[in-house]
C-alpha cells in the first residue's frame, strides 16, 4: 500500500503550532507562574496588613467576577429588573445583561500590591515633586479610639483633582481608600489604573433608575463589607473657591439600610485640604463664565502638554518652584451609631422624605466639621488681604501688617493656620512670591499692587478661607 501524504498550507501549519504551545501554556505552564506571583503577592499583602491602622476586608481582596455576579444578582437588583419587565414589556435576559454592563463599569479590580507598592511610591513622588505637603492637624489619639472593624469613610472639600494623590498618599500608611471617580477618568490606560487602585466609576449625571440602583447596592455592599472610602462631599470641584452646598447621593446610599444594631459602625472622619496654587484655577473661573468659548480637546492637550514640557525643562536647568504649601487637616471622628442614638434615628425604618431630612441634617454637620479643619495657608492670606486694600498700592510693611492683623482676627475664630516653623517671614515671603510669579500683584517702585485683570483668581483663593473671617 503506497504511502499517504497530505499537504496544507504553511498558514495552517502556524496556526497549529501555535494552538499546541498555547495548549501547553494553559495545561501545564501558565498555572505555576500564577501560583508562583500569587505566592509573592500574597506574602506582600500580608506584610502591608501587618502594618496598616485598618486592615484589608476580604471584600477587596475578592475575585472582581465574584464581585460582579454578587451585584448582578443582588436580590434587590432582580426584584427592580423583574419589575421594569413588568412595566415595560421587556425582556428579562435584555435587562439582566443591561445590569451586567454597570455592574462591570462599577467594580473595580483592586491590586493591594500595585495600590501600596507603585501607588505609594508614585502618589508621594508627584505630591512632593509640585507641593511642600504638609499634615497640621490630626490627633492621633481619638483616631486611635475608631474600632477596627468599623467602616471609615473620609468625607472631604474638593478643591483639585490633586486631591486625589494626596489624600491616598497620607492616608496609604493607615489603610486603602475606595473613591467614587467621574468619568472624565474613563480613558485607556487611565481607567485600568484606577480600577486597580480601588476607586469605583459613577456616571454621576446619570437618570436611569436601574444604573443608580445597581451603584446603590455596591456602595451598600461595599460600606456593610467594612471597605475605607473617600467621599469629596460637595460632589464636585469648587469653582470659586468657596465650599459648594453638600450632595447626599453617597452618603444616602451607604445608609439607607443601615441597621445600627446589627451593621458594623460607620465612622466618618471630617478632612479639609488647601493649597496655595490649584492647577485648574483659571479653567474652573472660565467654567463659571456662561460666555466663555468651550476649549476644544486639541487646545486642552496643546496646553496640558505645554504646561508638562515647560516643566521639566525647568528642573532641567534647575529653575522649577514647586506649587507652595499643600496642606491637609483631619478632624474629630463620627460615629453613626452615636449620631444615630443621640438624634433617636433608625435610618431602614424611614421613608424616603423622612430619610433625606436626616441626611440633609447629618450632611451639613459633616460641611461644617470640614469647614472646622480647612487649614489657612501664605497665598489665600496675602490674596485676602490685597483684595482688602481695595486696589489701592501698600508698602511691603503695610501688607504685613495686614497679614498679621488678618491672622490675629482668624485666629480668634478658631482657623487653623500652618506656619512653616513658626517663622511669620518666611510664611509672608512664600504669599508674596506665588503670587509675584503668576503676576496677580505687581511691584511699583516700593508698593505692591494686585493686578486688577487677576482679581478673579485673586478672589478665587481668598475664598477658600472666607468662611474664617465670620465670628463663630
Amino acid at each position: 500500500m503506497a504511502d499517504l501524504t497530505i499537504t496544507i498550507p504553511i498558514w495552517i501549519f502556524i496556526v497549529l503550532v501555535l494552538f499546541a504551545a498555547w495548549s501547553i501554556l494553559s495545561r501545564m505552564l501558565i498555572p505555576s507562574v500564577r501560583w508562583y506571583f500569587r505566592r509573592r503577592i500574597n506574602r506582600v499583602i500580608n506584610e502591608i496588613a501587618s502594618h496598616l491602622d485598618l486592615e484589608l476586608r476580604p471584600f477587596q481582596l475578592t475575585k472582581r467576577q465574584v464581585l460582579i455576579d454578587r451585584l448582578t444578582f443582588d436580590p434587590k437588583v432582580m426584584e427592580a429588573i423583574q419589575e421594569i419587565s413588568r412595566e415595560k414589556e421587556i425582556p428579562l435576559d435584555v435587562l439582566q445583561a443591561e445590569v451586567n454592563v454597570y455592574a462591570r463599569e462599577i467594580v473595580p479590580s483592586f491590586n493591594a500590591y500595585l495600590y501600596f507598592r507603585l501607588g505609594y511610591w508614585l502618589a508621594r513622588k508627584i505630591a512632593r515633586l509640585i507641593y511642600k505637603v504638609r499634615v497640621d492637624r490630626i490627633d492621633n489619639e481619638k483616631l486611635a479610639t475608631v474600632e477596627k472593624d468599623s467602616t471609615v469613610v473620609f468625607v472631604m472639600n474638593h478643591r483639585s483633582n490633586m486631591d486625589y494623590v494626596l489624600v491616598a498618599f497620607l492616608a496609604m500608611e493607615r489603610t486603602s481608600l475606595s473613591y467614587a471617580v467621574g468619568e472624565w477618568a474613563r480613558i485607556w490606560p487611565l481607567e485600568s489604573l484606577i480600577k486597580a487602585m480601588g476607586a469605583f466609576f459613577v456616571r454621576r449625571k446619570s437618570g436611569n433608575p436601574l444604573y443608580r440602583l445597581v451603584l446603590e447596592r455596591y456602595i451598600s455592599m461595599a460600606t456593610r463589607e467594612g471597605v475605607c472610602q473617600a467621599v469629596f462631599l460637595e460632589g464636585g470641584l469648587s469653582k470659586d473657591g468657596q465650599l459648594r452646598s453638600p450632595k447626599f447621593g453617597l452618603i444616602d446610599y451607604m445608609l439607607r439600610s443601615y441597621d445600627m444594631d446589627a451593621d458594623r459602625n460607620i465612622v466618618f472622619i471630617p478632612v479639609g485640604m488647601n493649597y496655595d496654587r490649584t492647577v485648574e484655577d483659571r479653567s474652573l473661573l472660565r467654567g463659571m463664565d456662561p460666555g466663555a468659548k468651550r476649549r476644544s480637546l486639541p487646545f486642552v492637550l496643546k496646553t496640558t502638554i505645554g504646561f508638562i514640557v515647560r516643566s521639566f525643562f525647568q528642573m532641567a536647568v534647575g529653575k522649577w518652584r514647586r506649587f507652595g504649601y499643600a496642606c491637609v487637616n483631619f478632624g474629630n471622628p463620627i460615629s453613626m451609631k452615636t449620631f444615630s442614638r443621640e438624634h433617636n434615628i433608625s435610618f431602614k425604618d424611614l421613608t424616603k422624605e423622612e430619610r433625606f431630612e436626616k441626611i440633609e441634617t447629618l450632611c451639613a454637620h459633616l460641611m461644617t466639621s470640614i469647614e472646622n479643619v480647612i487649614p489657612v495657608l501664605p497665598v489665600p492670606l496675602v490674596a485676602t488681604v490685597m483684595i482688602d486694600f481695595q486696589g489701592k498700592p501698600k508698602s511691603l510693611p503695610e501688607v504685613k501688617s495686614g497679614v498679621n492683623n488678618l491672622i490675629e482676627e482668624l485666629r480668634s475664630n478658631g482657623a487653623p493656620i500652618y506656619f512653616p516653623k513658626k517663622n511669620f517671614e518666611k510664611y509672608i515671603a512664600t504669599g508674596l512670591e506665588m503670587l509675584k510669579i503668576r503676576h496677580m500683584i505687581h511691584e511699583k517702585g516700593d508698593t505692591l499692587i494686585a493686578n486688577p485683570d487677576m482679581l478673579d483668581i485673586l478672589t478665587y483663593y481668598a475664598n477658600s478661607i472666607r468662611h474664617w473671617r465670620e465670628p463663630v
